[in-house]
């Protein structure tokens, strides 16, 4: 019987007390007095209201080890990751591996697989696949209907899929970044509930004032919390927290847990903060977690007190899953699916060749921290006829090569990345994950490209010349010290889809560390998350410009365009 200070959410109050569970159920509180100093806080685990359980690059159970740690007790999860490559099957997959772990997953139905007609992707989901997954109990919701476009444009099967959710009494998650005004009413009033898209305060204000549910996201690479929580004090029943897409390194830091403690630390009301890390998500998504009353779950967590928030005791139906930062989670494998079928690339492939009078060539400019990009016209750089980077300008070729059948890579050109000399590359690559490369020559290039491709799938990087061995290396500690002139390559396996590992989240959290050190230390990488932000670079959805496997994108118009300017 847990005796603390206790929390109540519904009218904001604190008591010291006791917990009575039985089979997994809170059957009374017990209130023992008023709040007493020094005791530690009992409240309701956190929820990660909006997650792509793929990017952490973990199995689900992998996921759910290190999330308990942290607090963390459930998830509003979008497998359309996996349904990219999978389809429906991926879908059952996550499922399925989230039962084998004490965590409470909440999966949507994807809505926009594939995410746009001017990409490969493995699968398709369409309207009859979401009826019979929204039929499932184990999908709440309709998952973040990335299409705007079609929702303003009223198209059939968009809005189809919206009214399957509502007839099913489940909710819809929205995507849509920079809409407002008469625009996002108009998404709105279609049946959207959500947002986590929103990327400046202006957005988001208009956008809540709508009645909109606002998600406040800090993952590894988009990063809106600074912008958006002042929205806290003023829609405290509108605002969730979410993390959208977090890599295993810096999961194994934290969670949901460093959103509050941030928030508090500008100010917000402890009650309006665990308002969002605990209380919004499971109202709106109608989540099977409790909240601390009589006859719920026994989901909760054993703080040491309200400004740190260190997590003593994480609870999950009456189980004690994690404790002073360890978890006791169990270490699961899983039985590896994929859809891998492209053949090694040779650095013939990778050549672009000038057009007669081109002037200028349209340039991604990646900005760290967001998934959005910008569109630059500069000079090329031309040897032998061919457009090459620019190391001097930090002008690097972006590639992205279809994984799901043999054709020609997409080539384009990208600032912002940093990269002195080789290259990284991935097969997580939003959304329909096809292998995706930025590097400094085509040699490069295509190394790391057929380190992926061999593998079937994971993260590599490839140093020329500056590395630390001959020998393929699969990343498993620190690097050892260079050796000039000597091909370096370094790989993590993703065996699941190309997305995930079953292995050990601690180690895999170790070893992607190893590689993003690797990519920033030895190859120059500027960027926080350098593998992260390579992932959304194929990204059609979001604006203003980015690479898909049948050429350059602009996310403005949705259209091609060209990489070459005639001026």
């Amino acid at each position: 019987m847990p005796t603390a200070n206790i929390l109540n959410l519904f009218d904001q109050t604190i008591f010291y007390g006791s917990i009575t569970i039985d089979n997994g159920r809170i059957t009374r509180i017990n209130r023992l007095g008023n709040e007493r100093a020094g005791e530690p806080y009992i409240l309701p685990g956190f929820v990660d209201a909006h997650v792509h359980i793929e990017s952490s690059l973990l199995t689900p159970p992998q996921f759910a080890r290190l999330a308990v740690v942290h607090g963390t007790v459930a998830t509003v999860s979008d497998p359309h990751e996996i349904g990219n490559v999978l389809g429906v099957k991926g879908v059952h997959y996550m499922i399925e591996e989230g039962k084998r772990v004490p965590f409470k997953f909440m999966f949507g139905a994807p809505s926009c697989v594939p995410a746009t007609t001017f990409e490969m992707a493995g699968a398709t989901i369409d309207v009859q696949d979401v009826r019979e997954l929204l039929a499932l109990k184990e999908i709440g919701y309709l998952a973040e209907m990335m299409n705007f476009p079609g929702v303003l444009n009223q198209d059939a099967d968009v809005l189809a899929k919206i009214a399957l959710a509502k007839a099913f009494n489940k909710p819809v998650d929205g995507h849509a970044p920079g809409l407002m005004g008469d625009d996002a009413q108009r998404y709105i009033d279609a049946g959207i509930s959500t947002d986590h898209e929103c990327f400046t305060y202006e957005e988001g204000l208009d956008k809540a004032k709508r009645g909109m549910q606002i998600l406040i996201r800090e993952g590894s690479a988009a990063r809106n919390f600074e912008a958006l929580i002042p929205l806290l004090a003023e829609f405290p029943k509108q605002i969730m927290f979410c993390s959208d897409d977090k890599h295993p390194d810096t999961l194994a830091e934290g969670h949901i847990n460093q959103l509050v403690v941030r928030a508090l630390e500008k100010g917000h009301s402890v009650w309006n903060v665990l308002r969002a890390a605990c209380l919004n998500p499971v109202l709106h998504y109608r989540l099977p977690v409790g909240l601390l009353r009589e006859g719920d779950p026994a989901d909760y967590i054993v703080v040491d007190n309200l400004a740190s928030f260190r997590v003593q005791q994480t609870v999950i139906n009456g189980e004690v899953v994690a404790e002073n930062g360890q978890s006791n989670m169990p270490d699961l494998r899983s039985e590896p699916v994929n859809h891998f079928n492209c053949s090694p690339k040779t650095t013939e492939d990778f050549a672009v060749m000038a057009i007669p009078n081109v002037t200028h060539i349209r340039v991604i400019e990646a900005l760290d921290g967001q998934l959005i990009t910008n569109e630059l016209h500069l000079e090329p750089r031309i040897e032998n006829n061919q457009l090459v980077p620019d190391i001097e300008r930090d002008m690097l070729k972006l590639v992205v090569v279809n994984r799901y059948q043999d054709a020609p890579p997409a080539i384009a050109f990208i600032r912002n990345f940093g990269l002195k000399h080789g290259a990284i590359a991935s097969s997580v690559g939003h959304d329909s994950h096809n292998i995706t490369a930025v590097g400094c020559d085509d040699e490069s290039i295509c190394q790391a490209i057929n380190l992926v491709i061999e593998a079937q799938g994971g993260l590599s990087a490839w140093s020329r010349g500056h590395g630390a061995g001959s020998k393929e290396q699969d990343v498993d500690g620190p690097i050892a010290d260079p050796a000039p002139h000597t091909p370096h390559p370094m790989l993590l396996p993703l065996p699941v889809a190309g997305l995930m590992t079953d292995e050990d989240g601690y180690d895999v959290a170790a070893r992607y560390t190893t590689l993003d050190q690797f990519a920033k230390q030895e190859l120059g990488s500027t960027l926080a998350a350098p593998f992260m932000t390579l992932s959304f670079m194929a990204l059609l959805v979001i604006p203003d410009l980015k690479l898909s496997d049948q050429g350059l994108f602009d996310g403005k118009t949705f259209s091609f365009v060209p990489l070459q300017i005639v001026k």
